[in-house]
This record gives structure tokens, sequence and C-alpha cells, in this order.
């Protein structure tokens, strides 16, 4: 049976999201922002949380976890390098471990850079990726405890996903990435497409995730830092694609 996903806005812009597995009534949660709307969306599906699946350490991604867990007894799995920094751990992850929940089978991808130790949850039979906040649609997360080489090795590594890869980030943030985007690549066609559904989407109301990788490979400026095309657009043909994602997210940041 097909995975059944469900969208969480929490706090002011943040997402957590449940993946059910119909066929074994499993339900994991990825990333707990906080506990009240994720205890409504389970009651509103008539889902009981079996696993609670974290992406990294910051406090709007674990501030949900002791709640969630006295209550539903879930099992919370987190990056080894960071568990120390989140609460109630049951069992720790690095990179090519595998997390089951019920039928459905998750990879772990470490994609350090915003955080240390950031991880991923790829699910490649259902075609989802987790990715929390490394790679936003149209952006991705700022640099805070790592280097910019470290981000640009962690953005490769999801951009080699299956283009068809649905991919769910921790925060609705793609209004503003797409603003910024065009100032790097103003003539980028898919870009500016993707500009119009965003416009469209933000005046519904509605949530611009989750994305695809080959969405992101067309219209997303720090998965394109290594085209010659991206590089030409900013005045550095000769850099490669570290430099040029370091480059661009300095601009990000001061943007």
């Amino acid at each position: 049976m097909v995975a059944e996903v469900r969208l969480i806005p929490c706090l002011k812009d943040n997402y957590a999201v449940l993946l059910h597995d119909p066929s074994t009534e499993a339900t994991a949660l990825v990333d707990a922002p906080d506990a009240a709307p994720i205890k409504a969306a389970l009651q509103a599906a008539g889902w009981r949380l079996s696993d609670l699946l974290v992406t990294h350490h910051h406090g709007d991604h674990t501030a949900g976890i002791a709640e969630l867990k006295e209550q539903f007894n879930c099992r919370v799995f987190a990056p080894r390098k960071e568990a120390a920094k989140i609460p109630g751990v049951d069992v720790t992850l690095r990179e090519g471990d595998l997390v089951t929940i019920g039928t459905m089978v998750g990879k772990v991808l470490e994609t350090p850079g915003h955080t240390n130790g950031h991880i991923a949850y790829w699910f490649k039979q259902e075609k989802l990726a987790f990715v929390g906040d490394t790679l936003f649609s149209v952006g991705c997360g700022r640099v805070i405890e790592g280097t910019a080489e470290m981000m640009w090795q962690s953005l490769l590594k999801l951009r080699a996903l299956p283009p068809d890869t649905q991919v769910y980030c921790g925060h609705e943030y793609t209004a503003a990435n797409v603003h910024f985007a065009l100032t790097i690549e103003p003539n980028n066609a898919a870009l500016r497409a993707r500009a119009e559904e965003v416009l469209a989407l933000c005046s519904q109301g509605r949530a611009t995730i989750p994305t695809s990788i080959a969405t992101e490979k067309n219209t997303n400026p720090f998965l394109r830092a290594d085209l010659p095309s991206l590089a030409a657009a900013i005045n550095r043909p000769d850099d490669g694609g570290a430099q040029i994602f370091a480059v661009i997210r300095a601009k990000k940041d001061k943007f």
C-alpha cells in the first residue's frame, strides 16, 4: 500500500511531517517543533505515533519530543553526533543506518553544515526524503555549525537522489527563497515558472512543499552552484561549485 503523508504546520513557519504505513498502522513523525498541532493531526487521522525521527538538535525541531514520548511511548531516533542535545533519544543514527517504520525502510544520510550532526531520511521505495534544514525549496539552510564546503557536499548528496523523490523540508521559506533566487538567475525559465506557482499557492494559503529533486535541480541556485551558467550569472566563471556555493550563501545571509 502507498504510504500516507501529512504535513503539519507548527510555530511560525516550521513543518513536522507524519508518515503512515496503512498495512501495519505504524506512524512516524519527522521532527517535533510543537506537540499540540501534532497531537491534533494524529487524532484527526486516527493514528497512533510509533516512531519519531529527528533531523537535528535545534529547539524548533525538538521542543515537542518529551510530551509526545510521554503520551505515545514512541521510539525516538536521532543523529548520533547530536544525541546528547536531544531529549528522550532511544536509537542513535549515522550514515547508512536503516530505520524501519512498519513495512517502510528509510536510509540515513548524514547532511552536516546547518548543524554538525544533521541527518536526512530517504525512503527509496516510497520516493520520499525528509531533509530538515539542509535543503529547502529553492534554498538551503544557513551554515551555522559547519562550513560552506561541508554544506555543499551535503547538498550534492541530496541532489544525487532520484529526480522523482518528493522532498519535505523543515520550514515554509519558499516565497522568500524564490525572491532571492531570481536575483541570481533572473532568466531561468524554470525558476520563473516556479515563482508563479509559489505565488499562487501562497495566495491560497497552501503549502509550497513537498518539492522534488527534479524541481530543485532546475530552480534552486544552491544546487546549481557548479553549473557554468550560474557561475557566469554572478561573474565568477573560473570558480568551482563549493566556491560559488559559498558566495551565494553569503549573499543570501545578507539579503
